[in-house]
C-alpha cells in the first residue's frame, strides 16, 4: 500500500523481540537506537497492533521507541486463563515495562491511554506519560454517542451469535471501512487510502471474539478521569479538536485532573493523530521528552 511515510520511516533501525509475561510470549518491536537518549513505550489502540503508531515513531528524533502489540491482538497471543479486562492489560503493561525498558516513558494511544494511565496511577515505575487521543470522558457520552451505542450492540452480536458467524461479522470488511471512513477527517485522497488500508490490513489481526469483546468492553466502561489524579508524573495529553470519541472540551477538563499535565490541541484531525498529523505529535512528544522538557523533569 502507498505509505506516505515511508522515506521517513526506512530510516529508523528496527527489531522484532519476544518476551514470556504471564504465561504468554509477548511480541514486540524495538525501534531507533539503542543508546537513544529517551525510550518510550508504546500501546497501541483498540483492534490495533504496533503497525499503527509507526507513523508517529517515524517523525520521532533521539527516541528509542518499544512498541508491544497487546494480549490477544497482531502477533501476541492471548494470555491464558485470563479475561482480558483492564486488570490484566495493567497487569501485562506493568510487567512488560519492568522486564524490558524499566524507568522508561509510557505513551497510550486511545484504548491505550486508559491502559497506560491505569498501570502508572497503580505504580508502573515511569518518569512521564504520554496520551494521545486520549479517553477522557465516556465513549457512550462522545459526539457520536449513538455510533457507539451501536458498536455495543455489534460486539455484542458478534459474542453471542455461532462461532463462524460471530466471527464473520466482527471481521466485515464493509464495517471495518464504514468504521474506518468515519474516524477519518483528512481531505487528502491518498491519505485516506492509506488510512483505510491500514485498518483493512490491521484492524482484525485479534486472536478471537472473546479477547476483543472483552477489550470493548473495557475501553467502554473506563476513561483516563479515575486514574488522572493519582498520576504525579509529568503528563503530555495530545488531543484532536475534531475527535469524535472525546470532545475537545472534555480533554481540556481532564487536563485540569492531574497534578501536572500539558494538554497539546491538533485542529482538523480526528481520532487518527496517530495517521493522518504523526509530525506534529512528535514533535510534542520530542519536545516534551528533551533534556529541557516536563517529561524529563
Amino acid at each position: 500500500m502507498p505509505n506516505p511515510y515511508a522515506a521517513l520511516f526506512d530510516r529508523v533501525p528496527v527489531i522484532r523481540r519476544e518476551i514470556e509475561l504471564l504465561g504468554s510470549t509477548t511480541v514486540y518491536w524495538e525501534y531507533g537506537a539503542a543508546d537513544a537518549p529517551s525510550t518510550l513505550i508504546a500501546v497501541h489502540g483498540f483492534r490495533g497492533e504496533h503497525h499503527g503508531l509507526e507513523p508517529v515513531v517515524a517523525h520521532l528524533d533521539g527516541v528509542r521507541v518499544l512498541s508491544p502489540d497487546l494480549p490477544g491482538f497482531g502477533e501476541t497471543p492471548p494470555i491464558p486463563g485470563r479475561r482480558h479486562d483492564l486488570d490484566l492489560f495493567v497487569e501485562w503493561l506493568t510487567a512488560f515495562a519492568a522486564a524490558t525498558a524499566p524507568g522508561a516513558t509510557v505513551l497510550g494511544h486511545s484504548f491505550g491511554s486508559i491502559v497506560a494511565a491505569a498501570a502508572v496511577a497503580g505504580g508502573l515505575d515511569t518518569p512521564s506519560l504520554v496520551l494521545v487521543n486520549p479517553i477522557g470522558a465516556p465513549a457512550l457520552e462522545g459526539p457520536r454517542g449513538i455510533l457507539t451505542r451501536l458498536a455495543v450492540l455489534y460486539y455484542a452480536a458478534g459474542a453471542r451469535l455461532p462461532q463462524a458467524l460471530g466471527d464473520a461479522l466482527l471481521r466485515n470488511r464493509i464495517i471495518v471501512r464504514g468504521m474506518s471512513v468515519a474516524m477519518a477527517k483528512t481531505r487528502d485522497p491518498e491519505l485516506r487510502r492509506f488510512v483505510h488500508e491500514q485498518h483493512d490490513a490491521y484492524f482484525s489481526r485479534f486472536a478471537d471474539r472473546e479477547v476483543l469483546h472483552d477489550a470493548f468492553v473495557t475501553s467502554v466502561s473506563n476513561d483516563v478521569r479515575a486514574f488522572a489524579p493519582r498520576i504525579a508524573q509529568p503528563t503530555l495529553l495530545v488531543a484532536a479538536q475534531k475527535d469524535d470519541i472525546t470532545p475537545i472540551e472534555a480533554e481540556r477538563t481532564l487536563a485540569t485532573l492531574f497534578p501536572r499535565a500539558e494538554l497539546v490541541e491538533i485542529a482538523d484531525v480526528g481520532h487518527l493523530i496517530h495517521y493522518e498529523t504523526p509530525a506534529v505529535a512528535a514533535a510534542a512528544i520530542t519536545r516534551f521528552l528533551s533534556p529541557s522538557g516536563a517529561g524529563t523533569r
